[in-house]
């Protein structure tokens, strides 16, 4: 896994936080001087950036917000949140609007404990309130709730694989689905949230390799919904991450109108852990650079921006 922002070196945040506030000053914006900066330090070096020019008074966030529109602004407000906050405030506002639940999907069936734990413990100190609570109150799908209140829990075991208990689980999959009349949609979500991904790996190919299908042919074809959905980003984030984030990026470009909210979110929260792998996955899969989808569908200070996080 490799990151696109790494920790720059010979860092200094009075510096970065004069020249930024140089740049916000007088008559115009100096917005490749904002872009230089923000995209060439880590999320921790920007919080140094925000205690060197947030004294007297002054608050970094609000001036770029004044000097800043559009998306351009999103993504740069985006960077200086921190990550936890900013995944939060995502999941906040897609369980306050029907119809976002790709977004839940995105965030909490793809992180590991770790990160699922900052999330939630910022979630409750950003809006006063429970994840796990909002999460069953806003969720009419029953499966799909369990799921995602499950993966919140973080009880995943994050051991090495399992050989011995492998065999086992794959015969649990099979009749819980396969072998069954109806599905047993309980037994398969206890399975693929709480055990480790590498005996989950070697659950997935032993199972393609007993039963002659994979166990996502089957879930596509016995599950249903938000559920099937969430399910399926849990089994292919397990295989293979990159790449569905490389699928999601794909889904946000194409069609009728940008994702942006989606391209924002992804291209900043996988920055510093696997977006240069993301951006060669993506190639692989759809035979052209990510960047030049995201040249044909954006534009002006926003496209340099974005241009510039995908830069190694």
């Amino acid at each position: 896994m490799h990151p696109t922002i790494v920790t720059a070196p010979h860092f200094d945040a009075d510096a970065d936080a004069a020249a930024l506030k140089a740049a916000l000053e007088g008559a115009g914006t100096d917005e490749k001087a904002v872009i230089d900066i923000l995209t060439n330090r880590t999320s921790n070096q920007r919080k140094a950036i925000l205690r060197a020019y947030n004294v007297d008074g002054q608050d970094l966030v609000s001036d770029l917000k004044g000097d800043l529109s559009g998306n351009f602004e999103n993504l740069v407000v985006a960077l200086m949140t921190p990550l936890e906050d900013f995944l939060a405030t995502e999941l906040d506002q897609a369980l306050e609007e029907p119809g976002n639940e790709d977004v839940l999907v995105e965030i909490i069936c793809t992180r590991d404990n770790d990160s699922l734990r900052k999330i939630r413990k910022s979630y409750e100190v950003v809006f006063g309130k429970s994840l796990l609570m909002s999460l069953k109150k806003e969720n009419a799908d029953e499966f799909f709730e369990k799921l995602l209140i499950d993966l919140c829990h973080t009880d995943r075991d994050e051991g090495p694989a399992d050989e011995e208990v492998a065999p086992s689980l794959v015969k649990k999959l099979y009749r819980a689905g396969e072998g069954r009349a109806g599905v047993d949609e309980d037994e398969i979500r206890r399975i693929l949230a709480n055990h480790s991904y590498s005996t989950l790996r070697l659950v997935f190919e032993s199972y393609r390799k007993e039963y002659g299908k994979t166990l996502a042919e089957v879930m596509e074809e016995e599950l249903e919904g938000d559920f099937k959905k969430a399910m399926l980003a849990v089994y292919n984030s397990i295989q293979n991450t990159p790449a569905f984030f490389a699928q999601a990026l794909n889904k946000a470009i194409e069609g009728l109108g940008t994702d942006d909210k989606a391209l924002i979110r992804i291209l900043v929260s996988r920055s510093e852990i696997d977006l240069a792998t993301i951006k060669k996955e993506y190639k692989i899969i759809f035979n052209k650079p990510l960047e030049e989808d995201i040249k044909g569908d954006t534009s002006g200070y926003y496209e340099k921006m974005l241009l510039a996080i995908l830069t190694e």
